[in-house]
């Protein structure tokens, strides 16, 4: 991304960003993790908490317009996006 977007990205990805706005409205929405690279500062991971794939799936579907106009809206702030996939925590969360 390019440094003169980094503070916006953080907004909307942090902790009242958009996004964020839009999964507290699901029950199953445990919370958001946003990570900055200590290497380089124009690279961040997003870690999204849900009780269960299943429930995260099912909203997605549910707010799929709002979804894409919000990622739609963010898109200028990324250069690249990539999924690293569904991960399931073998311990509960505290």
């Amino acid at each position: 991304m390019a440094s003169e977007h980094v503070d916006a990205f953080i907004a909307a990805y942090g902790g009242d960003g958009p996004w964020v706005r839009l999964f507290r409205r699901a029950p199953a929405y445990l919370g958001t993790e946003l990570h900055q690279d200590a290497h380089d500062s124009r690279r961040f991971i997003t870690i999204d908490y849900w009780t269960s794939h299943a429930e995260c799936a099912a909203f997605r579907h549910q707010v799929a317009d709002e979804f894409a106009q919000i990622d739609e809206a963010c898109g200028r702030f990324t250069e690249r996006e990539r999924h690293l996939g569904d991960f399931e925590s073998p311990v509960p969360r505290p």
